[in-house]
């Protein structure tokens, strides 16, 4: 297990938001996990690609566990099982799945995520998601100081939502996924397709956490803040894309902050003309 004293975190959160944390830990097995849990003396922040955060800070007095370039192995098992560790993200995922002609997550490539991630926040697009895909997960209850596990019926996945978001003391430690065999060159040709589209659609110029609100029922986010005119508005350094005005993205070495104030204030811009009540689906630290 690597650590690091005065940690920079810019790089490991996709807003690029400027902020350090005092120590970081990155963990390589379920030992280590359990090492560093099942010490209460200091609050501990898990975060696994970056991806879906949003740092208020700019200086943390809590020590970060990350997992992003680590515990992330990959295993097949059987003809159509995959066995991942949480730091697996789904770009590798996809890319091992492909390699082996497994379909069924295709809708994920490109999908900036770790496999932990996914799985703590029901990730999905397109109508799919890793309700579909998850066999059992495997975590660590530090209530028990041991490494138990849930069958996906025992999970109550939601629409962006699982046991382990409603329970984030818990930590996914890995998941066995259940795929289908298919022909590769088919597989292949539906990544690309959905890498095409979400280009198309989705800001990457600047930096930015993917969707920001979860879509309320018979509604559509992008549309209603475009009707309203906030595409291209600012706060600070933060900006509502002008590409799609569900992202918002880090347009000029914006805060945590400028981020979070603009957030609500196409929360109440949303709720006075529309009365729907937009809920943040990343996650603020």
């Amino acid at each position: 297990m690597r650590d690091f004293v005065n940690f920079d975190l810019t790089n490991y959160n996709s807003y690029r938001l400027k902020a350090v944390c005092e120590r970081a830990f990155f963990p390589d097995s379920h030992e280590d996990i359990r090492t560093l849990f099942s010490n209460k003396s200091k609050k501990k922040i898990l975060i696994g690609s970056g991806h879906n955060i949003i740092l208020s800070k700019k200086k943390y007095r809590e020590d970060f566990v990350v997992f992003s370039g680590n515990y992330d192995k990959i295993e097949l098992i059987g003809e159509d099982q995959l066995i991942c560790q949480a730091g697996a993200n789904m770009k590798q995922l996809t890319a091992f799945a492909l390699e082996h002609s497994l379909s069924g997550l295709e809708v994920f490539y490109d999908i900036p995520s770790s496999l932990g991630g996914a799985v703590v926040m029901n990730a999905g697009a397109s109508g799919e998601d890793m309700n579909g895909l998850i066999v059992k997960v495997w975590y660590y209850n530090p209530d028990t100081d041991e490494i138990e596990c849930k069958d996906k019926s025992e999970i109550g996945f939601e629409y962006r939502n699982s046991f382990f978001q409603r329970n984030p003391h818990m930590i996914v430690c890995k998941a066995l996924l259940k795929l289908v065999k298919n022909d590769k060159l088919a597989i292949e040709k539906k990544m690309l397709e959905i890498e095409k589209k979400r280009w198309a659609k989705q800001p990457r110029d600047f930096p930015n956490s993917g969707s920001v609100f979860k879509r309320p029922p018979n509604k559509f986010v992008g549309p209603m803040i475009e009707e309203l005119g906030l595409k291209g508005y600012r706060i600070g350094g933060a900006m509502v894309s002008n590409k799609h005005a569900g992202f918002i993205v880090n347009y000029d070495n914006a805060t945590g902050e400028d981020i979070i104030n603009l957030i609500k204030y196409v929360q109440n811009q949303v709720l006075t003309k529309f009365e729907v009540n937009l809920e943040i689906e990343q996650r603020i630290i």
